[in-house]
């Protein structure tokens, strides 16, 4: 019997034609990593006291939509940072690899982080020529629930300058447990798939207990670098695997 040769079709559906990004952690990494937990340790508690306090405010949720989230505890971190994000951070430069990758492609790319943007996140993207790769880029004072809340990837997705399409094929990837439970909560609120690439130990412990497929666990930036460029050089390996045409006869 002849031998099926695998629809290309299937190899396209693995492409990624939408990617979001985590900032710090994913994108940047702290010169101490001292303060990204300190300042994750902080997140983490700021997202439980809103959820303490949600339950005797019945009427939060109704609310949020319209009013300003206060940030009380992020604001006052960027108060007393004293050092530029130069001093603080170091881009990862694997990361910027897969950027210029993913958009010499015609990915469309986006930030989602629940760090303040006004003082932080993009001064971060415009200290270290990050802006330049992406569509959008929402921040904490963007949205009145940060991660592990969807609202900044619903968001996001809303802002990449054009519509969402049947075909695309979302990613999105960070360091962080609140990372995988916000795209899997965004893919059960917009109904379609969002694919978590857990970043490190502390996302895969995540990815783990969602029983999320071992592909979507990269240990490192260079894990994720790899899995990018298998992705897109499919085609190419699949190229080189076919017979080739006897020559003609004369």
């Amino acid at each position: 019997m002849p031998q099926t040769r695998a629809d290309p079709l299937a190899d396209n559906a693995n492409r990624p034609t939408i990617v979001l990004f985590d900032l710090d952690g994913t994108l940047v990494h702290h010169v101490n990593p001292r303060v990204l937990q300190m300042l994750e340790f902080l997140d983490d508690c700021s997202h439980k006291g809103a959820r303490l306090a949600a339950r005797f405010r019945l009427m939060r949720r109704q609310c949020s939509a319209e009013r300003q989230p206060r940030l009380i505890v992020h604001r006052a971190i960027h108060k007393v940072r004293r050092k530029s994000v130069e001093d603080m951070l170091v881009p990862c430069e694997s990361m910027r690899t897969v950027l210029a990758r993913l958009r010499s492609e015609g990915v469309t790319l986006g930030v989602v982080s629940n760090g303040l943007g006004r003082g932080y996140g993009h001064d971060v993207l415009k200290a270290f020529d990050l802006q330049k790769y992406f569509s959008t880029a929402v921040f904490r004072e963007d949205v009145a629930r940060g991660k592990p809340w969807p609202d900044s990837i619903t968001l996001a997705l809303t802002r990449i300058g054009r519509e969402l399409r049947s075909s695309d094929v979302i990613w999105y990837i960070g360091d962080q447990r609140k990372d995988i439970m916000a795209a899997q909560a965004a893919s059960a609120l917009v109904g379609r798939q969002i694919r978590p690439f857990a970043l490190g130990a502390r996302a895969a412990l995540a990815a783990v207990e969602a029983r999320l497929s071992p592909s979507q666990i990269v240990w490192s930036a260079s894990d994720f670098e790899r899995h990018v460029a298998s992705a897109f050089d499919m085609d190419e390996r699949r190229l080189s695997l076919i017979d080739p045409l006897p020559a003609p006869l004369l």
